[in-house]
């Protein structure tokens, strides 16, 4: 209840801003953000646009383990300077959460990362970021299922439908696919709050004059989310001038501009940043998704607009679809299938790995899918015009995919079992340079996220 509060306060406060002096604002730090360094700093430096006041515990510097290495902060001559002092690191990760009291009375908050001599985490795997939570969760299956409604609702009016269809369809089809294209703009906004929220660790009235620079330009997902939010917005104004204006033949930009901006998702998560991704994996990936949205959005499509308002269209579509389905469905089976052996090491990752164990259950519900859809295949069409149970069959059909986009958003959140080093790399390195050019105490660097 805390975070949905927190979230609906701060899309409040957004909304409807009141006036205020203007607080301060973090113009350079030393370190930067994510900087790797060869030689350690002896102090951390923030530099705002405006006087500080720092506290004691204003820059507090911890290693990757939680060790606090700092000493007590200080305000500089230059009252718009806040720095700490910090005894020679070592090699390692470290993260920087600070605070400073601006003239305006707020308090203004931040967190980053830098690395000694190796790769710096992004600010989301900081020392004291939560991982994903369950309403992390929630919101990932609310953004899928919106781009369920906006995507596989403009590719089920272009692929499916005949060109002309009875007015009222046509509006129901603008609505619910409207309703995805807000929905995916809004819920793409909650996600990256939350995701703040986690690296930050502030409570509200001081997440609302949080840095979130580290997040959204330091991290693989808040560039996504920038890109993507500003790419949905041209969406739904195609949609919107093909509505307004009758175009049918501008749903076909939107289409296109929503499956490349889906993308995104694929360019920020496991399989872009995991050991053994590659741009085989991010295609596999942008094609699972691609698929999982075309099939469900035109379930819902199918259900919810064409059975009620279009009752001489439903044989046609209905074969219409029935031709289309397959061909997603084995898309989506062939990435997941490939997606699953890249992320499993092993066979029993399955049963022992917690994100094996999820995966188990979403393969039974997919597996559940593909039992229905054989069951409208072989039963329903010879049926069709006899049977008045259709629509709740199509309807059970679209809670199972919505109910495997579920999964998938706790997957998208979840980390894959770590991959097991290879005994043969292992055993080999130490051939790569003879003994006597190899430096003493030489260590391998950490691994970039």
């Amino acid at each position: 209840m805390r975070r949905v509060a927190l979230v609906v306060g701060f899309a409040a406060a957004l909304a409807f801003p009141t006036t205020a002096w203007p607080h301060a604002s973090l113009e350079y730090q030393t370190p930067d953000f994510r900087q790797r360094l060869e030689v350690a700093p002896r102090q951390i430096l923030l530099r705002f646009d405006q006087g500080v006041k720092a506290l004691p515990d204003s820059i507090q510097v911890y290693t990757r383990d939680g060790t606090l290495v700092s000493r007590a902060a200080r305000t500089a001559q230059d009252a718009r300077k806040m720095l700490v002092a910090v005894p020679r690191l070592p090699r390692g990760a470290y993260t920087v959460r600070w605070h400073a009291l601006s003239s305006d009375g707020h308090v203004v908050s931040g967190v980053y990362t830098f690395g000694v001599r190796v790769a710096a985490p992004p600010p989301t795997e900081a020392y004291g970021a939560s991982g994903p939570t369950r309403s992390e969760h929630i919101v990932r299956w609310l953004y899928f299922a919106a781009l369920a409604l906006l995507i596989g609702g403009i590719g089920f009016r272009l692929v499916v439908l005949p060109r002309v269809v009875p007015p009222a369809l046509e509006r129901r089809f603008f609505k619910v696919a409207g309703i995805g294209a807000v929905a995916v703009i809004q819920v793409g906004i909650v996600a990256f709050i939350l995701r703040a929220e986690d690296a930050l660790q502030l409570p509200f009235g001081r997440l609302l004059y949080g840095n979130l620079a580290p997040v959204a330009e330091g991290t693989r997902f808040g560039k996504a989310f920038i890109a993507m939010t500003l790419g949905f917005t041209w969406v739904a104004a195609l949609l919107f001038l093909a509505w307004l204006t009758d175009r049918r033949v501008l749903l076909w930009p939107a289409l296109v501009l929503s499956l490349t901006l889906a993308s995104g998702l694929s360019l920020s998560g496991h399989s872009a940043a995991d050991r053994g991704s590659s741009w085989l994996s991010q295609l596999a990936d942008w094609l699972h998704l691609s698929a999982a949205v075309l099939w469900v959005g035109g379930l819902v499509q199918l259900a919810a607009c064409v059975w009620p308002l279009a009752p001489e269209l439903r044989r046609d579509v209905f074969l219409r679809f029935a031709r289309l389905a397959p061909a997603l469905i084995a898309v989506l089976v062939s990435a997941g299938v490939y997606l699953s052996i890249l992320r499993l090491p092993r066979l029993s990752d399955l049963w022992s790995a917690g994100y094996g164990q999820v995966l188990l259950v979403k393969l039974a519900l997919v597996s559940a899918a593909l039992a229905w859809g054989a069951f409208h295949h072989f039963i329903v069409r010879p049926r069709l015009d006899r049977t008045s149970w259709t629509r709740k069959s199509l309807v059970g059909e679209s809670a199972i995919a919505m109910s495997i986009l579920l999964l998938a958003a706790i997957l998208v959140d979840s980390k894959p079992p770590p991959q097991p080093q290879s005994q043969r790399a292992v055993i080999a390195k130490p051939k790569l340079a003879p003994p006597s050019v190899s430096p003493p105490g030489a260590s391998s660097s950490a691994r970039s996220p």
